[in-house]
């Protein structure tokens, strides 16, 4: 704005002098077609008068000009008797450029050119105009950046509380959150981010020290069975039955290595998803689980081809060995894995079903967690990890599929897990 106002003030200064300038000259034109015109223009004395003829000799100066070489400045157009411009190339005093108005005098026998001159005016043709802006320009720079100071710093307030905030919570206390802002803007949105983030952070941690405590409960209690095996067979070892209790401390070594197996695919599925895939033939995979083992009940493998599906050869058959020996375990007498597709979108369907107990409506997803208990019914028995259907549902999902757990469909007692999986 300040460049705009001083730019303004030149222009105006050149006009002004253009005009006072043209005065002087057109009163030397006046003269000269009067025939009063003599070797010396009078004036106030200040003036930068000079009168050069068709030759170029100068044949009238005012006193600043007497002496001075004739002004050097193309004469006017034909059309016109007036011409004005500047030039740097003039013998005058005062300066180094000038402001130059000629006119073209005819006085019927001669021709006359008259020059008025004026030095250019400078860059601050008005110096306390100039001077005035350039304080009111630093009192403003100073206001706007005190303003700006401020209001950064009401800004960045709220942002510092958090930090600070962020600075003492631990480990030990994540309950804490740091201050959200009355006002919906970035620092408010950030604020209400940071605080969801601590509560996801806040579960996980306690799902963690949830679990290893779980963890610990379950291998303490194969650990004690050992221990008591191997203190009663050294108490007495004469009435000892040696084979019996080597077939206890087996049994229950086989429990340990299932629970020590069953955490480290947990913890296998929760570090790294990105597992080898391929195509899978369900349907295969479901008469090998089967076949692979002895099961407790009769168990049927129910499918009308080959269902195949992108994904984990070693991920899927222990997820369906999973739902199979958990169904196993459960079911009175009989269980039914049935295999199909859907379309829109394409997807497999496997079907794991049961004539147990069932399972209430309000435990259906409680048996997904990890070493969960239930009050009654399908408790978990000594033959689970109480890992095994978390481990399924994961699986499911790393594969962009679900596992839930509903009726079944034709109102008889028992459970009934569904698979789905995108093909």
């Amino acid at each position: 704005m300040s460049l705009l106002v001083l730019a303004g003030g030149r222009e105006q200064a050149n006009t002004e002098a253009v005009q006072d300038i043209s005065q002087e000259g057109r009163r030397v034109a006046v003269a000269i077609n009067n025939g009063t015109l003599g070797p010396e223009i009078g004036g106030s004395g200040g003036e930068l008068l000079q009168v050069v003829d068709e030759q170029g000799r100068v044949v009238a100066a005012s006193p600043r000009m007497r002496g001075r070489a004739p002004v050097r400045f193309p004469p006017p157009v034909p059309t016109d008797d007036r011409r004005e411009g500047s030039s740097c190339d003039v013998d005058a005093p005062g300066g180094s450029c000038f402001l130059i108005v000629e006119y073209r005098v005819d006085t019927g026998t001669s021709t006359r050119y008259v020059f008025a001159l004026t030095p250019e005016p400078g860059l601050l043709p008005q110096p306390k105009l100039a001077l005035l802006l350039l304080l009111g320009t630093l009192a403003g720079t100073l206001l706007v950046g005190y303003g700006t100071w401020r209001s950064v710093g009401r800004t960045l307030r709220p942002v510092d509380e958090i930090r600070r905030e962020l600075d003492e919570i631990t480990a030990t206390d994540l309950e804490r959150r740091v201050p959200e802002p009355s006002r919906l803007d970035e620092v408010g949105r950030l604020a209400r981010s940071i605080n969801a983030t601590l509560d996801r952070l806040e579960r996980a941690v306690a799902r963690q020290r949830a679990f290893v405590v779980d963890v610990s409960h379950e291998l303490r209690s194969p650990l004690a069975a050992l221990r008591m095996e191997l203190e009663l067979a050294l108490s007495d070892p004469d009435d000892t039955d040696l084979p019996e209790a080597l077939r206890a401390i087996l049994a229950n070594t086989d429990r340990l290595t299932a629970v020590v197996d069953d955490m480290r695919a947990l913890t296998r599925l929760t570090a790294d998803r990105n597992f080898p895939r391929e195509e899978v033939d369900l349907t295969e995979l479901a008469d090998e689980e089967v076949l692979r083992r002895p099961l407790r009940t009769q168990v049927t493998v129910l499918a009308e081809g080959a269902v195949t599906v992108n994904g984990g050869r070693r991920e899927l058959a222990r997820l369906l060995t999973n739902l199979i020996d958990n169904a196993d375990r459960h079911a009175a007498s009989e269980v039914t894995v049935i295999l199909g597709t859907e379309e829109n979108p394409p997807t497999a369907v496997v079907e794991v079903i049961d004539d147990g107990t069932g399972v209430a409506p309000e435990d259906r997803e409680r048996v997904f967690e990890r070493f969960a208990r239930l009050a009654e019914g399908r408790h978990r028995d000594a033959g689970g990890t109480g890992l095994g259907l978390a481990i399924s549902r994961d699986i499911a999902e790393a594969h962009d599929g679900s596992l839930v757990l509903t009726d079944r469909l034709d109102g008889s007692p028992g459970a009934r897990f569904v698979l789905r999986l995108p093909r």
